[in-house]
């Protein structure tokens, strides 16, 4: 099924907040938005990563439809806090919208990376990113990158990256469709092949590359490393961390950063969601199809629920439904 993000019945509305996914072509990317999503993709390149809802300088997601409908996320931030976000983060000092929600579609292997702490991004001119990792879809034999095996050390890792055997010292492991990981900045990591996965991170684009695998750019050369920046983020006490499930309660994540939850219906089932009367919710659905508030949600659609959001019957389709709750922590 394929369909154009916001195209929606008028007479169906809430007040809930839609944006245009911005899309970036990666050379690790494919065609999964389009396959598994259903969604229009600008032209046959490979895209990796669709950017759901984002506020940065070089990138503005924008609103689709309703009152709000042209405004983009930061003039939302800045300009109706109270309204979409709720007072309680009117003293947020963070002049972007703090957090920035992907969908990622990994057709190879992303590259060898980090991305720095606080203190060691302040140094090198960088912006702190910690995140985590949501997997939607795996294909069999899949891999996840992340942390360093059991006891390597600085001078073994070194050595490593002048041999050309750095994969021989990171940990991997196989996900499955469900589970998620949390990357603290300083992590080294990369998602490997046959993943479609949900990213919630901190508003950042700062990601040092350590090793790419030895292959090119779609421009035909070789990406640029960052070898000495990455030495200086990497944490070598991370050691073989593991995929995790949601708690019972649904909590995959609480930090610093971000709060995510992850709710599901049986099929045909529905309950009544609301953020917190003075708080909003960012909402991904990540399986199955159902409605909200009288209007159609499909695996893939990305909500900001405002503040003054009034509560809505949330209904699965006859396939049952999954969605990631997101906030900010206050």
């Amino acid at each position: 099924m394929k369909r154009l993000r916001g195209q929606f019945h008028a007479s169906k509305m809430t007040n809930m907040l839609r944006f245009q996914p911005i899309y970036q072509t990666r050379v690790w990317g494919g065609r999964h938005l389009e396959t598994l999503l259903g969604r229009s993709l600008p032209d046959t390149r490979p895209y990796g990563e669709s950017w759901e809802l984002c506020d940065r300088l070089e990138a503005q997601s924008v609103v689709t439809e309703g009152s709000h409908r042209g405004m983009t996320l930061h003039q939302l931030w800045m300009e109706h806090r109270d309204e979409i976000f709720g007072q309680k983060h009117r003293q947020n000092p963070a002049l972007r919208f703090p957090i920035l929600l992907k969908i990622l579609d990994c057709c190879d292997v992303l590259s060898l990376q980090v991305h720095p702490p606080a203190d060691v991004a302040t140094r090198l001119g960088g912006e702190p990113k910690t995140e985590m990792w949501f997997v939607a879809h795996a294909e069999k034999g899949a891999q996840i990158y992340a942390g360093l095996k059991q006891g390597v050390t600085r001078d073994a890792f070194e050595e490593s990256l002048q041999k050309g055997t750095v994969e021989d010292l990171v940990h991997s492991t196989e996900p499955k469709s469900g589970e998620f990981m949390f990357v603290e900045s300083g992590r080294i990591h990369a998602l490997g092949a046959g993943l479609l996965v949900y990213e919630i991170q901190q508003n950042s684009d700062t990601t040092y590359r350590v090793f790419d695998w030895n292959r090119v750019g779609l421009d035909g050369q070789p990406r640029p490393l960052h070898v000495a920046e990455s030495l200086q983020c990497i944490d070598f006490h991370d050691f073989e961390p593991s995929m995790q499930s949601p708690s019972s309660d649904g909590l995959l994540v609480k930090c610093d950063y971000f709060v995510t939850r992850r709710s599901t219906l049986p099929p045909g089932q529905s309950t009544t969601i609301k953020p917190d009367a003075d708080d909003f919710m960012c909402l991904a659905v990540v399986r199955g199809a159902g409605k909200i508030g009288g209007s159609e949600i499909l695996h893939g659609d990305f909500l900001v629920l405002p503040a003054n959001h009034t509560a809505s019957a949330i209904a699965a389709g006859a396939d049952g439904l999954e969605w990631l709750e997101i906030t900010l922590p206050f």
